[in-house]
């Protein structure tokens, strides 16, 4: 498996996490058709099967995990100066709280599946003035998960995800 991670900054707009990265798993999974139970073993659940939408959007009240099932596909992430990732069937992506993220272009047969930890239920924000400053200090709120949604109690999200104490 090869991993990346993004860290995004508020760009005014969408404000994406202040202290977790997102990752990309590629390749983590050579039959892709394993990904929902995967994802519901490690408690990652609420899952459903579609695309990506085509507009910047986030969710400020739970993590999300995005899982290629099929073909492939440019994503933007963290916002109108985000970064173009491409990710085919078999990657994973973790986006925490608060990350933007929107569909670029995709194969025909472009999936995914889409999970919550705990099976949160989420909201879909797309950067209005209006969801701020509450939305911004919900996403800080989010705690992080139990299990990593691939590895569970072990796994790139424990290693990447932690916050920095201040005394």
């Amino acid at each position: 498996m090869d991993l990346k991670t993004f860290l995004f900054t508020d760009d005014g707009s969408i404000p994406n996490h202040p202290d977790y990265p997102a990752l990309l798993y590629r390749g983590v999974f050579d039959d892709p058709s394993g990904m929902q139970e995967t994802f519901a073993h490690n408690e990652w659940t609420n899952s459903w099967v579609n695309g990506v939408f085509d507009y910047h959007h986030y969710h400020s009240n739970t993590h999300e995990v995005l899982g290629v099932l099929n073909g492939e596909a440019t994503l933007q992430l963290g916002g109108t100066n985000g970064d173009l990732v491409r990710v085919s069937a078999g990657d994973v992506l973790v986006l925490p709280a608060g990350t933007g993220h929107r569909r670029i272009e995709t194969s025909a047969d472009f999936q995914v599946v889409g999970a919550y930890p705990d099976g949160r239920d989420y909201d879909t924000l797309t950067g209005k003035t209006e969801e701020r400053p509450e939305n911004v200090k919900r996403i800080e709120q989010v705690e992080k998960p139990t299990y990593d949604p691939v590895f569970g109690t072990t796994g790139p999200l424990h290693e990447a995800w932690t916050k920095e104490e201040t005394i």
